[in-house]
């Protein structure tokens, strides 16, 4: 029985993964921002093992009490503010870049051993908008970016520990975090014109089964 950690199982992907995780029998260790979301992750998923820590404050993981075995780590969380640079406010900013690419980094950094010992995988879910820039998304742009040359880098690193590295790549998906953007973008929001997150599920299952003689570096995933 394989056990995961991920980020951002309260929504979007990362619910949907866990669903699927946990219906398959897999063991499950859920990151969450407080004790309240924690409470209401154990609910959902009786038997999961919930590990408060807030991705805002990535510097208190060295704190937190993780787990000595890790199959995969998926970091599924993130936050997004679209518009120009010049109309958000530095807070933001810097924000979603600590959410999104600092926070990653830092937790990677805590369960490399763990991930190690199981000769495991990483899995990033990024997005396109780290593929490519567009006026609006700088922050976020910035923060996929960077995490994909974090990605990068740390499959070269941890190749010689049987560790594998993977970053899935989606495009816009049917998440409350989409409807936020087309709310910012000022557009009607349509579920049905964007990929469904258990597409995307299916995409990281196929990256975290796959057998052990090959690796998928990266995956694009875009509406059809």
């Amino acid at each position: 029985m394989a056990t995961h950690l991920l980020t951002g199982a309260t929504s979007g992907i990362g619910a949907a993964l866990a669903r699927r995780l946990a219906g398959r029998g897999d063991d499950l260790v859920l990151l969450a921002r407080n004790e309240e979301k924690a409470a209401a992750l154990r609910d959902q998923f009786p038997g999961s093992q919930t590990v408060v820590a807030d991705l805002a404050e990535p510097e208190r993981f060295a704190d937190v009490a993780l787990p000595r075995r890790l199959d995969s780590v998926v970091h599924s969380a993130g936050i997004i503010d679209v518009g120009p640079v010049a109309g958000t406010a530095p807070a933001s900013l810097a924000a979603t870049v600590t959410v999104d690419l600092v926070a990653p980094m830092l937790l990677t950094r805590a369960l490399l051993e763990p991930v190690r010992r199981a000769q495991g995988t990483h899995i990033f879910v990024n997005s396109g908008s780290g593929l490519r820039a567009n006026a609006g998304w700088a922050s976020y742009n910035a923060a996929k970016f960077g995490l994909r040359g974090f990605a990068d880098a740390l499959r070269q690193e941890e190749a010689e520990f049987g560790v594998r590295v993977s970053t899935v790549y989606p495009g816009r998906t049917a998440t409350p975090m989409q409807q936020q953007v087309h709310a910012q973008e000022g557009k009607e929001y349509d579920a049905h014109a964007w990929i469904r997150p258990d597409t995307i599920v299916e995409a990281i299952l196929h990256v975290l089964d796959l057998p052990t003689d090959a690796t998928i570096p990266d995956l694009v995933v875009r509406p059809r």
